[in-house]
């Protein structure tokens, strides 16, 4: 037990006066006994060291995200970036998201058609002839809507406009390109007995197309969220079904021949918008019509199928950055009413459109965000690589073939065959010849085109100016890989048949031998076009996009 006294002589001895004090213009420097101008307030250690320490702690320890708040207390921004962001719903004083988005995006892309070059005889090919210069520009508005179901569960509705679509070929080797390079096999016969003609005239531009490119219907779903549990990254699935709204592309000519319509049907061979069989017959003495439906058709928007597509993204936040990457595969199936129905035939090799896998990588970079004010300024960074495979399409040469009135395009083929003369025996080179009362297969510009690979460049900034807005702004250089637009084969060795059924698809070992089939013909095979020596492709194609939006949050 000690005194009062004691007890005051006694923390002395172990703790020395821990003194604040407060110095006045002119008074000492030094705080001792001799200094009387001085105001000094003196505080016991003890009363002290807790308090401070106190204080040090809470500087130094963060404050954490996860630490409850009030009822009152505001929700902070929680949204990773742009690409994995899921618009949700019956959150903690969020009951639903609706985010209203509208934008407008210009493409442009060039590229060089080529063709091939074969040797006098047909049998070698000597190189590639540059054709002309392709170019395709578009105009297009941007519209979404983000509806939140559930927690990290949205439906998504986009529904892209084309305002304007023109694409042209411009002449590059000036009269020669028209004489030779655009004109079938020098001496070949047409299927009516005419001789090889010209396929189109450059310079050449299609119709400018506009309207409704697809209604997109979509779900977003997030498997997991950083911002609800932060060990763990923020990933998204989801699929979209894109349904054609408008009228499918059909092959036009801006600037069509005199008597000749800007957009005839595939079966229209001489392109004045009538059926009119008594000018058009087979070669003697065969003697038969050939045209189909005619009339005049629109030019149309729409790729005339049902998309469907799968994606799946992922993004982990650190610090200041936020790395993603992810996968988007898009499947086309056409619709009945488009130009694929006409070319859905037994024996084709490919009917189907492309099939698109596409690879993404990128980063975000967020060097400012307010978060309890919803403020963020957002730079993104993008790469993706995407495989586009062997498909029927409507390639850069869908116009300008499928509007041609060369008769070695515009003329059908057919899909049966007849025996050969009676009485030919094995050594005679005779084949089946054509069948003019079996079906009709008229061209319609859509081609078999080679797979190929498209690389994109993008970069963008969004800015959230507040928790009801945000605005994007971004721009993209693409890469396309140089590919044939034209590379059907005569025939499919895959579907087996009769003699009689093999057409010219036949063969033998020896001359002594007896015929044997080797497939069936592909009725949408067009020599002029497409055996080698003859074909087109694109050279290198390169392109520039750019794009901007503005996005309101309900």
């Amino acid at each position: 037990m000690f005194s009062a006294n004691g007890q005051q002589d006694f923390e002395r001895a172990r703790l020395p006066d821990v003194r604040i004090v407060i110095f006045e213009r002119g008074s000492c420097i030094r705080a001792n006994s001799n200094c009387r101008s001085r105001r000094s307030i003196g505080l016991d250690r003890g009363r002290v060291v807790g308090p401070l320490i106190a204080v040090l702690l809470t500087w130094m320890t963060p404050a954490l995200a996860e630490e409850p708040r009030t009822v009152k207390e505001p929700r902070p921004m929680a949204e990773s970036t742009e690409i994995t962001q899921v618009a949700d719903a019956f959150d903690e004083n969020d009951p639903i998201d609706v985010n209203l988005s509208i934008g407008y995006e210009f493409s442009t892309r060039t590229a060089g058609i080529l063709r091939e070059a074969a040797t006098s005889n047909g049998l070698y090919t000597r190189g590639n002839d540059k054709i002309g210069d392709y170019k395709e520009t578009t105009h297009r508005l941007l519209t979404r809507a983000d509806i939140g179901l559930y927690h990290d569960l949205a439906l998504v509705v986009r529904l892209p406009v084309i305002l304007s679509n023109s694409q042209s070929i411009g002449d590059y080797q000036g009269p020669g390109t028209q004489q030779y390079g655009l004109r079938s096999a020098p001496g070949s016969v047409n299927p009516d007995g005419t001789v090889g003609d010209q396929l189109f005239t450059l310079p050449f531009s299609s119709p400018t197309r506009h309207g409704i490119e697809y209604l997109a219907l979509g779900l977003d779903l997030g498997l997991m969220n950083q911002y609800r549990d932060h060990t763990k990254p923020t990933w998204i699935v989801g699929f979209e079904t894109r349904l054609s709204v408008s009228e499918p592309m059909h092959a036009c000519n801006d600037h069509p021949k005199s008597g000749q319509v800007q957009c005839a049907a595939p079966g229209d061979v001489d392109r004045n918008g009538q059926q009119n069989d008594s000018l058009l017959k087979l070669a003697a003495p065969s003697n038969y019509p050939i045209e189909g439906a005619g009339g005049q058709r629109q030019p149309g928007v729409s790729r005339g199928t049902t998309g469907f597509e799968l994606h799946s993204y992922i993004s982990k936040r650190v610090k200041y950055i936020e790395p993603y990457g992810g996968i988007r595969i898009l499947l086309e199936v056409p619709n009945p009413g488009s130009d694929y129905g006409v070319t859905d035939l037994r024996g084709n090799l490919v009917n189907h459109p492309p099939v698109q896998g596409t690879l993404i990588t990128g980063l975000s970079v967020i060097p400012w965000e307010v978060r309890s004010e919803y403020q963020r300024l957002t730079f993104d960074l993008r790469l993706e690589a995407t495989y586009r495979s062997e498909g029927r399409d409507y390639n850069e040469l869908f116009d300008a073939l499928g509007s041609s009135d060369s008769r070695s395009i515009r003329m059908p083929n057919y899909t049966g065959y007849l025996p050969p003369p009676s009485g030919a025996g094995v050594t005679t080179t005779a084949t089946s010849s054509l069948d003019p009362n079996s079906q009709r297969v008229f061209f319609s510009g859509l081609l078999d085109t080679q797979q190929y690979i498209i690389t994109r460049y993008s970069a963008g900034v969004t800015f959230q100016a507040n928790k009801y807005v945000k605005f994007t702004v971004g721009t993209a250089i693409n890469h396309i890989q140089s590919h044939f637009l034209t590379v059907d084969l005569p025939c499919n060795a895959n579907l087996g048949g009769s003699l009689q059924e093999a057409g010219p698809c036949r063969g033998r070992d020896y001359t002594t031998q007896p015929w044997v089939p080797t497939g069936i013909p592909n009725p949408n095979y067009r020599a002029v076009i497409n055996v080698p020596g003859r074909r087109f492709l694109v050279d290198g194609s390169s392109g520039f996009d750019g794009w901007l939006s503005a996005t309101a949050m309900f």
